[in-house]
């Protein structure tokens, strides 16, 4: 454990102490407002690229445990706090959050004021940085194909039968390959870059497109072949997933000033009126003006800055959320956008590939 720096593009220098990897990393600076669950939001493939600084002022206290993993390691470059706990009680606890971030050459910084943090992050918007034993350190430039670096190099295969569902992986977390297996269903995780084609082969009865790290329009190459899959097959889009559809179909994206990242951002269903308590992650958000209305019609907005949080397509059975209907970490419920799917696919009979061209 050594002194360390948290130097942003800014100018701003925060001096705290290190754990974890002592070499120098970078990443954009972004804060999550959650007050437990931070073993998923570590785990969360869509942090690829990102330095999280937790709001909670204590990180830490219950520990690691073996199966709240949403992925196989951390794709986020560091974690920023404020207090961290080296000594953490929980019958389930393996290893405190600094070995387990040892383990993996991940950065910690902790020790600094969060607070001031967060807020010149408000004001200023999200900023890149770098996490350094040395407050010279100067900030490269980090532009790179962040889904890439998250998603699967291979076909997984989970759950025995039941509607066989592609999952397309732009860093998928595992809750929801969790939810669409406790739904009934066969599910199948594909690579980013599988085509419509190789999709056809695999005769699947409806695809999600999952959540995932950067600038959705980073995947403009692959935006004729999402066209084609969605316009084929049932399909839910998730967060990155929802952005793709809407670009896929004319539709754009802008980057927010500091996103949406915490466990309790309302949402308003507004079939029904109901506000719901969500879960989210993200920087980019669709822009209103650009959804065609003949085509797609608005199922979501956030109750705090009225931006799209979902769509339903007016003729095809595609819908997509912005949020994480998983809820992990988070509440559960919005859980029923999973059932609508599954439903949605058995009302097309479960066969829509059939009418492939």
């Amino acid at each position: 454990m050594k002194k360390g720096y948290l130097v942003l593009e800014s100018g701003d220098i925060f001096e705290g102490m290190m754990v974890g990897s002592q070499s120098e990393a970078y990443g954009e600076v972004v804060f999550n407002t959650s007050m437990t669950g931070y073993q998923e939001i570590i785990t969360d493939p869509s942090y690829a690229g990102q330095f999280v600084t937790f709001c909670y002022p204590l990180i830490g206290n219950y520990g690691i445990n073996s199966f709240d993993d949403e992925s196989d390691r951390p794709a986020l470059s560091g974690v920023i706090l404020s207090d961290l706990c080296l000594t953490p009680s929980h019958y389930l606890s393996m290893k405190t959050i600094g070995e387990y971030l040892d383990a993996y050459d991940v950065p910690c910084l902790f020790g600094i004021d969060t607070r001031t943090l967060v807020k010149k992050i408000r004001e200023q918007g999200t900023m890149k940085g770098v996490l350094t034993t040395n407050p010279e350190a100067s900030i490269p430039s980090l532009d790179v194909n962040l889904v890439e670096k998250v998603s699967t190099k291979s076909i997984q295969e989970y759950g025995d039968s039941g509607p066989l569902v592609i999952l397309i992986d732009y860093g998928h977390k595992k809750s929801i390959v969790q939810s669409l297996v406790k739904e009934g269903c066969k599910v199948l995780v594909v690579p980013f870059t599988t085509t419509f084609k190789q999709i056809q082969s695999l005769h699947p009865d409806g695809v999600v497109l999952s959540n995932g790290p950067g600038n959705p329009m980073t995947l403009a190459p692959l935006f004729p072949e999402i066209k084609k899959i969605t316009e084929t097959y049932p399909t839910l889009g998730i967060c990155l997933g929802h952005q793709l559809i809407a670009l896929v179909n004319g539709g754009r994206t802008r980057k927010m000033r500091f996103g949406h990242r915490g466990g309790n951002h309302p949402v308003k269903e507004l079939d029904t009126g109901k506000v719901l308590v969500t879960a989210q992650n993200h920087g980019y958000v669709v822009d209103d003006t650009s959804i065609n209305t003949d085509v797609f019609s608005v199922t979501y907005r956030h109750v705090n800055d009225s931006t799209i949080e979902g769509m339903r397509h007016k003729h095809l059975p595609i819908e997509t959320v912005q949020f994480h209907p998983e809820a992990h970490p988070g509440p559960s419920d919005t859980h029923y956008v999973f059932k609508r799917f599954v439903e949605m696919i058995k009302q097309t009979g479960g066969m829509h590939h059939a009418t492939a061209n």
